[in-house]
């Protein structure tokens, strides 16, 4: 899968920032939230049968996001539909209240489907699927786990990318060495929202220590934590962490970690006892975080979105799933 010409977990990860990026056409929908508050949903759309693919992004993520982009290119060109969620505060619009988005809403995430699945039935029976990247996975995981046998009801399929599965293994990963680099980008603009947020509620939090911020652990004790109801950054990964949900998920998942992702230690990935049947576990020995990039130079992020969609074609009708192999196979000649 990964190139020759570019090894090693934090080169897999910042080049496919580098590649040009393709056009997707997006319709855009606000969705007003029962506490006043409102999110944006980007939609690809094709016919009312076609398969819905729903996107959850990263942290600081969008529907641009080059991971979002990649999966999003392919379902265009397999006439599925789309939608990626976008956070609150991440569609290029502050959002309303103090709160915002955290690693572990999957109470946002279960409002969220479940509008999503009713409109899905409305317009007939064709599959519903939902993946997530980074943080919006482990929300998304931890959603699963949570509604175990329920969420059955709700989707048909699931995948989930380059996970921080175990928080305060990510936040420690992220706080020294050459991955202060990636801390320094999502802080830039966390700090900035934060910020502009203390501006319209003073005395939200300590706005000269945010500021002052160099580690995701000191953004989430001053801000994530309490915002949200957690009572520091500890109790706010212990309870977010996504892993020992994984147990309990009775959907057909797909969990895809690369060994050498800079933010998920290889040594705390689940092993195959601690998931349920329901959860098949692909950790590559490639690929960074959400960077999965195939050769030839300058190379193409490919692979990633065609093994979803296998995974996913293995729960869906057998027109699907010819259709879908034939375009991955002519993509991938």
């Amino acid at each position: 899968m990964a190139p020759t010409w570019l090894r090693g977990g934090h080169a897999q990860t910042i080049y496919p920032y580098l590649l040009s990026r393709p056009l997707v056409t997006y319709r855009r929908e606000r969705w007003e939230l029962d506490d006043g508050d409102f999110i944006d949903i980007d939609w690809l759309d094709n016919p009312a049968n076609a398969p819905l693919v729903i996107l959850f992004h990263g942290l600081e993520g969008d529907s641009c996001s080059h991971y979002i982009l990649s999966m999003m290119s392919l379902l265009q060109d397999l006439g599925w539909r789309a939608g990626v969620v976008h956070f609150r505060g991440c569609s290029g619009s502050p959002n309303r209240l103090p709160r915002a988005y955290h690693a572990g809403d999957s109470m946002e995430i279960d409002w969220i489907l479940r509008r999503i699945s009713g409109q899905n039935k409305l317009s007939g029976s064709a599959p519903l699927y939902v993946v997530g990247v980074s943080l919006g996975g482990n929300a998304f995981l931890k959603w699963l786990g949570e509604q175990g046998q329920q969420a059955c009801q709700l989707i048909d399929g699931a995948a989930a990318v380059s996970v921080p599965l175990d928080l305060a293994a990510a936040g420690s990963a992220l706080a020294s060495g050459f991955n202060l680099l990636y801390t320094r980008h999502f802080l830039d603009t966390l700090k900035r929202k934060a910020l502009e947020k203390f501006g319209r509620f003073p005395g939200l939090f300590d706005a000269a220590a945010v500021a002052a911020c160099t580690t995701l652990y000191q953004f989430d004790n001053l801000v994530t934590a309490p915002l949200h109801g957690f009572r520091d950054a500890e109790d706010y990964w212990h309870q977010s962490s996504s892993k020992p949900w994984l147990r309990h998920i009775q959907v057909r998942t797909l969990v895809i970690n690369a060994f050498n992702d800079p933010f998920m230690p290889a040594s705390v990935l689940p092993e195959s006892h601690e998931v349920s049947s329901a959860v098949t576990l692909e950790f590559p020995e490639e690929g960074g975080h959400a960077g999965f990039l195939n050769a030839p130079f300058p190379g193409r992020l490919t692979w990633l979105p065609e093994r979803i969609i296998s995974f996913f074609a293995e729960q869906g009708s057998e027109v699907y799933r010819n259709s879908q192999m034939d375009l991955i196979e002519l993509r991938s000649s």
